[in-house]
């Protein structure tokens, strides 16, 4: 009797493990295309909020930063957020603390009273998304991160209504999976990429940037890319400082291209260089390649 018992305990385990990596695996499948489609991923370095100097002269998402990448013919990487009265601008974070010394959100002014400040003491100002698009004009991919923590549909909608005329190689990313999964369902043909990473985040960035820190069920869903069933990402882009030997290898089994971000320093990018298939830089890129695409 007590052997039955053990047998059947056995059959039991047995039976519960396989139905958790099978409910494991179908959450964080990812959508695997033609990689001529993506193709252009790994065409050269990416520039992490365009080629700035963090923001001495040239600031981080500004005209100056994507001209000058542009120039040196990296892919961009772009932060998209919405406006009080619906405009796309580039700007990454949600407080405006960091980049105008303002103790307000993006999202509680509009366009034109943004206008009136300059970022990070330049002579710039925060751009609107379709000038950015007109700026680079095709001519270097683009990798564009939607900044939306709220409710999804109305930002991707006017987005993707910008993007539809664009004549270039473009990939949208975020780390919002709901985010994705609009464009997984409305917009299937673009490009879609789930950021990921330990999702830690610093008193500084709490309180200049208005970075949200996630409960630990948040966390541990998106880090281990648990939301995929609803993004279904083409490709992913994880945070190289958490993207230990044997995640990158769990990573590597989605089949699909995988992006480190954000390399700072020129031995972070010689450590990760060869475990990933393309690299989001800071501006050390321009000390690794002598300015030039590699």
């Amino acid at each position: 009797m007590e052997l039955k018992k053990l047998i059947v305990f056995g059959i039991i385990v047995v039976l519960f493990s396989l139905i958790i990596t099978f409910l494991v695996r179908f959450a964080r499948a990812a959508e695997v295309i033609d990689r001529a489609d993506l193709a252009w991923l790994d065409r050269a370095l990416i520039a992490h909020r365009g080629l700035h100097d963090e923001n001495k002269t040239v600031p981080e998402n500004s005209i100056p930063a994507f001209r000058g990448a542009v120039e040196k013919g990296f892919i961009i990487e772009l932060d998209v957020a919405m406006t009080k009265d619906k405009k796309l601008v580039v700007y990454h974070d949600k407080k405006l603390r960091r980049g105008l010394g303002l103790e307000q959100y993006l999202h509680e002014l509009t366009y034109e009273e943004l206008s009136q400040y300059k970022i990070f003491g330049s002579a710039e100002t925060i751009p609107l998304f379709r000038d950015v698009l007109a700026l680079v004009g095709g001519r270097v991919p683009l990798l564009v991160e939607i900044k939306n923590e709220g409710k999804v549909g109305e930002m991707e909608s006017l987005l993707y209504e910008e993007l539809k005329g664009y004549q270039g190689e473009y990939a949208i990313q975020a780390f919002n999976p709901f985010t994705l999964g609009w464009f997984r369902k409305n917009a299937p043909e673009v490009i879609r990429g789930q950021l990921s990473g330990s999702f830690t985040v610093s008193d500084y960035e709490v309180e200049y940037a208005g970075t949200t820190r996630l409960p630990g069920y948040q966390k541990f869903l998106l880090e281990n890319l648990l939301l995929n069933f609803t993004s279904r990402p083409h490709f992913i882009a994880y945070e190289v400082n958490h993207a230990t030997n044997a995640r990158l290898r769990s990573l590597r089994k989605l089949g699909v291209p995988l992006l480190g971000w954000t390399i700072k320093e020129k031995a972070e990018y010689e450590k990760a260089k060869g475990k990933f298939d393309n690299l989001i830089m800071d501006p050390v890129i321009s000390e690794i390649t002598g300015g030039l695409p590699q």
